[in-house]
């Protein structure tokens, strides 16, 4: 039910030393998000991987997963703005086995990822996720636009498009808690943050028609994304119209 996923939850009040003020883990209350899974050359990817013990997940030998996540957040504790996730699934420390690593995630709707790309809309949600978590975060454009049948995320930078998702509405009912654990890089050692979503009006499918990535050119980053060998369709499509969301703190990965 709506609220639920709050309960039993400590907040605490938090200011750094250059008067950012904050609460953690921070409660996002209001939201819609869609998720695209796209294979990948493992070759190619790994090299963005900044840890040797971070090793890319396998569907099959040879090709790895990257995930593009787009966020609409309508209600925060540090108010509205809207993001976009590029991750590469991992597990961290044990070497994955292709195939059974992500069949073992989705059975346990537990999802390990590092944070590739997290561009977002404001400098509180830019400056919060830089220096508490080390997340790659950078101000960018993040557009949504709603048709009849159809959710469509655009991103771009200072007039230079990065890359649109468009994905297909989907009937929706409600989901199960999903749990994902982020990597990220701050000062040269990595740290660990649970995620954990509430959704509310969910629907999953891998009808590879049910979402498009369009990529730019000339950005560094759509270089990036046109250079690791994406699949043309995804391999999994997450429709979230609405749902709830708590981000802990980070934390050292020896405290795990």
């Amino acid at each position: 039910m709506k609220g639920d996923l709050f309960k039993n939850i400590v907040q605490w009040d938090m200011q750094d030393s250059k008067g950012f003020k904050g609460k953690l883990p921070v409660f996002y209350y209001d939201n819609t998000s869609m998720t695209a899974i796209f294979t990948a050359s493992t070759k190619k990817a790994m090299k963005y991987l900044p840890h040797r013990d971070m090793h890319p997940v396998e569907v099959f030998p040879g090709r790895c997963l990257v995930g593009f996540s787009a966020f609409e957040y309508r209600k925060t504790d540090i108010a509205p703005y809207n993001e976009f996730s590029i991750s590469i699934l991992i597990s961290f420390a044990r070497r994955p086995m292709p195939g059974i690593t992500i069949l073992s995630n989705m059975g346990r709707r537990c999802f390990h990822a590092y944070v590739w790309h997290l561009p977002v809309t404001t400098e509180a949600a830019r400056y919060g996720g830089v220096e508490l978590y080390g997340y790659p975060k950078f101000i960018a454009d993040i557009v949504f636009t709603r048709e009849k049948d159809y959710l469509e995320c655009s991103l771009s930078e200072k007039g230079s498009r990065i890359l649109t998702l468009r994905g297909r509405k989907q009937d929706t009912s409600p989901g199960r808690i999903l749990r994902f654990k982020t990597y990220s890089m701050k000062d040269g050692i990595p740290l660990c943050a649970n995620i954990y979503t509430n959704p509310l009006e969910f629907r999953q499918t891998m009808d590879k028609d049910a979402a498009v990535l369009e990529l730019g050119s000339g950005h560094a980053i759509a270089e990036e994304l046109n250079g690791i060998g994406l699949s043309k369709r995804p391999i999994v499509f997450q429709y979230i119209p609405l749902n709830e969301m708590v981000l802990f703190g980070p934390r050292n990965l020896i405290d795990d």
